[in-house]
């Protein structure tokens, strides 16, 4: 552990609360590195990314922007799609959440956190010194997904297979947040695991 700051990995399957959970440690006052936003940001007209997408992906970029929905389709259905792009966002993200822990450490934050959706799938959490699964039961994720605008459930079901199994995340976890029961309650959980993590660091350090 970093002797000046902890860092926590944050994650969970789709639906399961990350970014509410995300916001809330924003709130308790933690620098929070969004992974899944600067893919965004990669991808945008003047994204980093972009013009490497272009060249590998020919016809998905269109006007300078990218078809973000024939993008996931391509993914979803053809793993090496799937890999050809991660080799080219993945060192970009990596190169920003370097940058977010470099300007951290001279705020001399104690705590931060790394939202990432694929902790686990992407062996991240050997970067973190703690980590935080959020979880719901299946009937609660399927409800909150399946809002989502051009959501089915052949989609979602998709979208699962590719992540590793809740259940699996949980026995990893170094703490577990449910999140079906309310935002109080996971406010609450995450309240908690904060001061635990700073206690941790604090005996190990001292």
């Amino acid at each position: 552990m970093n002797q000046g700051m902890a860092i926590v990995g944050l994650t969970g399957s789709i639906g399961m609360g990350k970014t509410t959970a995300a916001n809330m440690l924003r709130r308790l006052g933690l620098p929070v590195f969004d992974a899944d936003a600067v893919v965004h940001a990669l991808q945008r007209p003047d994204g980093a990314a972009l013009p490497a997408i272009a060249r590998a992906f020919p016809g998905l970029v269109k006007n300078g922007a990218l078809d973000r929905d024939a993008m996931a389709e391509c993914v979803f259905t053809d793993p090496k799609s799937l890999h050809r792009l991660e080799e080219i966002v993945h060192p970009l993200v990596r190169t920003a959440e370097k940058r977010f822990l470099r300007n951290a450490g001279l705020r001399r934050a104690d705590l931060v956190v790394l939202e990432i959706p694929l902790l686990f799938e992407n062996d991240a959490e050997r970067r973190c010194d703690f980590t935080i699964v959020v979880t719901a039961p299946p009937f609660v994720q399927q409800a909150r997904v399946l809002r989502r605008p051009g959501m089915t459930p052949a989609r979602l079901q998709a979208v699962l297979a590719k992540q590793t199994p809740d259940a699996e995340k949980r026995k990893r976890a170094d703490f577990i947040v449910p999140t079906g029961m309310g935002r109080h309650h996971t406010l609450n959980a995450l309240r908690e695991i904060v001061r635990l993590i700073r206690r941790r660091k604090n005996r190990r350090t001292s």
